[in-house]
C-alpha cells in the first residue's frame, strides 16, 4: 500500500513511470503518455514514420543484395538518421502549448525550432556514423537517406 501511495504521490507531482500508457479510442492506438502527449497518435506523423521505416528496410534489402552486408547496415543508417530527425522535428515543432494554434508567431516559431532540431539531429548524427562505423558505403547510406526524406514530399501530396 505504502509503494502505490508512493507512486500516486509522483503522478501528481507531475512524475510519470515509464509505463503510464493511453488510449485513443478514435485511432484505436496505445501510447506513453509522459513520451509524446499528442504527438504519437497524429496520424500523419505516424504515416510519415511507417512510410520511413518501410523505405529503409527496402533500401537496405536492396543494398545487401547489392552489395553485401556492409552496404545494407550503411543502408539502414542512412534511413535511421533521416527517421531520427523527422521523429526530431515532428517532437519540437508540434509540441502543444498553450495557445500555438491561436498564435501564428508561435507556430511560426515552433516550424523553425523543429527544423533546427531536424539539421541538428542530422548532423549529430552524420558525424557519429562517419566516425564509429569503419565499413561504411557511403553511396547506400547517402541513397537510403535521400529516398526517405521524399517521404516528406509524399506527405504534402497525401489527402487526409
Amino acid at each position: 500500500m505504502a509503494g502505490r501511495t508512493a507512486l500516486q504521490a509522483r503522478r501528481s507531482k507531475g512524475i510519470q513511470t515509464f509505463l503510464h500508457v493511453r488510449f485513443d479510442s478514435a485511432l484505436r492506438v496505445w501510447y506513453p503518455a509522459n513520451v509524446l502527449e499528442g504527438l504519437a497518435v497524429h496520424p500523419q506523423v505516424r504515416w510519415i514514420l511507417r512510410c520511413q521505416f518501410l523505405v529503409t528496410l527496402a533500401a537496405a534489402i536492396l543494398a545487401g543484395l547489392a552489395a553485401g552486408l556492409d552496404a545494407a547496415v550503411s543502408a539502414v543508417l542512412g534511413g535511421g538518421i533521416a527517421m531520427a530527425s523527422a521523429f526530431a522535428y515532428a517532437w519540437r515543432a508540434l509540441r502543444p502549448s498553450g495557445q500555438m494554434a491561436v498564435d501564428a508567431r508561435k507556430a511560426f516559431n515552433a516550424q523553425v525550432a523543429g527544423e533546427a532540431y531536424k539539421f541538428a539531429v542530422s548532423l549529430v548524427l552524420f558525424a557519429l556514423v562517419f566516425k564509429t562505423y569503419e565499413q561504411l558505403a557511403a553511396l547506400p547510406l547517402f541513397l537510403a537517406y535521400a529516398a526517405t526524406i521524399v517521404v516528406y514530399w509524399m506527405a504534402l501530396l497525401r489527402q487526409q
